[in-house]
């Protein structure tokens, strides 16, 4: 018997956990790679952040979209100088393109850029009328019309 392991499942699922879902996005999102690295924090119950390795790129050089439940992270980087000779270039320097499934009533509040990590902050805010509610119980009779 196989083992599987679904942890990529959930590297980019963001509030939510069904698993159809997260098979479908996996499936369809085969060429991601692991470049640029990321986190995934809970805050709270109805926070979240991401905080990405961007090192290398300024803030004109990444783009955030959000449009309705797709997060993309796009980091084009800008001409290389030519005039620079390197003898080992370790810090990458490609553009990139990520990403997230977000799920339902999570917004994107904010985000900045420090010390080389983007951070993105998330928040789950569900509508009043979906919110569970508690009903008391009383003495309501229904009166029959007469």
């Amino acid at each position: 018997m196989r083992n599987y392991d679904l942890t990529p499942l959930y590297r980019s699922a963001i509030g939510f956990d069904r698993l159809a879902q997260l098979a479908e996005h996996a499936a369809s999102n085969k060429g991601n790679s692991g470049y640029p690295p990321y986190n995934i924090e809970l805050l709270d119950e109805h926070r979240y952040r991401i905080t990405m390795a961007v090192a290398g790129f300024s803030m004109q050089e990444l783009d955030i979209t959000s449009e309705g439940d797709k997060l993309v992270i796009k980091g084009t980087k800008a001409e290389q100088d030519t005039e620079r000779k390197y003898l080992y270039q370790g810090i990458a320097e490609r553009g990139f393109e990520r990403t997230f499934q977000l799920a339902d009533y999570v917004t994107v509040v904010g985000a900045d850029l420090e010390h080389g990590l983007l951070n993105i902050d998330l928040k789950r805010e569900i509508p009043e009328a979906l919110k569970p509610r508690k009903i008391e119980i009383g003495t309501t009779r229904l009166i029959d019309a007469e």
